[in-house]
């Protein structure tokens, strides 16, 4: 019994070991979601290449591989759950997910809970671990670009993108700029994928989304022969992994993960993998937008 006993003690021991020394970033979580084992992320999953389903139906994409590595880190999962982008945040408030990876641009407006259409408050925010740098691009149907070159041209044409995204901030903003009678027509969907297919049946002149989601449009739809961009990425804002603001703790380990593996090399590999090098960031920032 007494050996018994002394035996169970040392392999303990060396399982505790084990574990930190495969999870080194575990303590800094949560005790919650360490004793859980997962952090439900949410995530609108139809935003190739950043996360989508691939032919199988398995989440794939520039997210899910850095959620994993950062998992490997922190000694848990990160469990993507499905949602439309313009409710993730109310998501995060209701304690449906523990964060949201989404490529999501990290703005004052969402680090402070307002409504950048009207202005007013319509939350408390939420804070950002940013992770990445993208801009917006407009793409059209190819060989067909209607003249537009840059945002101004959008107006009196139809652009659809998705719903509550920069680019419908971008083009609220440039439409009332336009002429009178020669308002931009703004058509927004639940994602992008719904866009792109109303965009390829020529039911809009120009669509529009983040930059990296817009060149593997360009370069997969069609086999490369429905879209092509037009003019130059604007408005180059962070990523953001959104954590609500009184998860500091949660947040604070995110960032930690994510400075390891930008400091291992894994960062790098995934960044290259998806040809999105010219978006990595040298280290993991708290609330960089602006």
């Amino acid at each position: 019994m007494l050996t018994g006993c002394g035996d169970q003690t040392k392999d303990n021991g060396s399982d505790s070991e084990t574990a930190t020394a495969a999870a080194p970033l575990a303590d800094k979580l949560p005790k919650s979601i360490r004793d859980k084992g997962v952090i439900k992320v949410g995530s609108d999953i139809a935003y190739a290449p950043v996360e989508f389903k691939d032919s199988s139906g398995k989440t794939v994409g520039i997210d899910p591989d850095l959620a994993a590595a950062m998992g490997k880190q922190l000694g848990v999962d990160f469990q993507f759950e499905n949602g439309t982008f313009d409710t993730l945040i109310t998501g995060l408030r209701s304690k449906r997910y523990d964060i949201a990876m989404s490529a999501m641009t990290d703005t004052k407006d969402r680090q402070e809970g307002i409504d950048s259409d009207t202005g007013k408050q319509v939350g408390e925010g939420v804070d950002f671990v940013d992770y990445f740098t993208a801009g917006v691009s407009i793409y059209t149907k190819k060989g067909d670009d209607q003249g537009i070159k840059t945002w101004s041209d959008l107006c009196g044409k139809k652009i659809v993108l998705q719903r509550g995204t920069v680019s419908e901030d971008l083009a609220k903003a440039e439409s009332k700029k336009c002429p009178a009678g020669k308002k931009i027509a703004i058509e927004p969907f639940d994602n992008d994928q719904q866009a792109q297919t109303r965009l390829r049946a020529g039911g809009a002149d120009a669509g529009s989304s983040d930059f990296p989601v817009a060149a593997y449009a360009v370069k997969t739809s069609g086999g490369g022969k429905d879209f092509q961009l037009v003019g130059e990425q604007v408005e180059a804002a962070p990523y953001g992994i959104a954590v609500a603001k009184n998860q500091t703790q949660l947040r604070d380990a995110l960032k930690a993960a994510l400075d390891a593996i930008i400091d291992n090399g894994e960062y790098d590999k995934i960044m290259k993998k998806w040809g999105v090098t010219d978006g990595a960031v040298k280290e993991a920032t708290i609330n960089g937008g602006k």
